[in-house]
């Protein structure tokens, strides 16, 4: 597994942000600005005794079951954790928008909708804080898909003196490009207005934010038989065996498999990015996943969810070895 970051600079059409092995810095080549780019030690070092409780908020239709795990994990390093009190059933209150008429209009706004997940946050913040030396250090969230976006807009709400990292894992930050044919904006409007309304990632001492992606599988376009997986497009690719590689597989009925399941993941990457043929974690594109002035990290064959992940042939965010990858942003 490999990994790879960079610090985005403010015009970002023009890097890539995929996978560099350079501490070189880069000067955009429409303004100024100078990013880097390189790879970061997976080592972990010791833990210290400051070390910031964390709260973990689960992605949509997921619940606080699918982080205990992870919560373990995070405990065997030192950290220990809150995870907000979500059941999958809880997610059904989102179907409250379907009487709002923005819903309709594509320009819903989180609140009231979604005020019974904020609610959660708020009390898995004051669960950790109890956690906290004297009740007073400060906090990391972990925001796991939605969980992620919904972090900003608690940030944006609430406050965000008691938050020193927001770390999000497989988040899709971006809303999808308006006016293409075929793409919905899944969440009529939200990513919208967290765009336009929420605070602008920042990479500061005071707040820190760390977008990591995954890279599980690349999506193909519906329609394009040029979009056919070959032995050359995946050897170019430096990650462990997953449903990209299988595609090698030189067995036609394989092959057949695999393109017509990167066809399928790709138009659910073009419903978040616009998108078909690019490389996500099978549910969102590593594109949508980074922000403009986030720390950004890119973790190769990473799948999107807890929910069908194995630890050992479809590891997810939360699996032991790619926790090992982004721990150190905790500590």
């Amino acid at each position: 597994m490999t990994m790879s970051v960079a610090w985005l600079s403010p015009c970002t059409t023009n890097i890539s942000p995929y996978k560099f092995s350079t501490t070189t810095p880069r000067r955009c080549s429409c303004c100024s600005a100078i990013s880097y780019q390189a790879d970061l030690p997976t080592s972990t070092s010791t833990t210290s005794p400051t070390i910031r409780p964390a709260v973990i908020l689960p992605g949509l239709g997921n619940n606080t079951n699918d982080y205990e795990k992870l919560a373990l994990i995070l405990k065997d390093y030192g950290v220990p954790s809150a995870i907000a009190k979500v059941s999958r059933i809880d997610w059904l209150r989102n179907a409250a928008g379907l009487f709002d008429s923005n819903y309709w209009r594509g320009t819903l706004h989180p609140r009231p909708v979604l005020d019974w997940y904020l609610k959660r946050i708020d009390e898995a913040v004051s669960e950790a804080k109890e956690l906290t030396q004297g009740g007073n250090g400060t906090l990391s969230f972990i925001g796991h898909s939605a969980g992620g976006w919904l972090a900003r807009v608690y940030l944006q709400e609430f406050g965000s003196s008691d938050i020193s990292l927001l770390l999000t894992l497989g988040t899709p930050h971006l809303p999808p490009p308006k006016g293409l044919p075929g793409v919905i904006d899944q969440t009529r409007g939200l990513l919208y207005h967290v765009e336009e309304n929420c605070a602008k990632a920042v990479y500061s001492p005071e707040l820190r934010y760390v977008c990591i992606a995954g890279r599980y599988i690349q999506g193909s376009r519906f329609l394009d038989s040029s979009s056919t997986y070959s032995s050359e497009s995946v050897a170019s690719v430096d990650q462990p065996m997953s449903e990209v590689a299988a595609a090698s597989n030189t067995n036609a009925e394989t092959q057949t498999a695999s393109t017509f399941r990167a066809r399928f993941v790709g138009q659910g990457y073009k419903q978040v990015c616009g998108q078909a043929d690019v490389w996500g974690d099978g549910v969102v594109p590593e594109v949508s996943a980074h922000l403009k002035g986030a720390l950004n990290v890119t973790l190769d064959g990473v799948y999107h969810s807890p929910v069908g992940s194995d630890d050992a042939t479809r590891p997810w965010y939360g699996s032991p070895a790619v926790v090992e990858q982004w721990i150190r942003h905790l500590l």
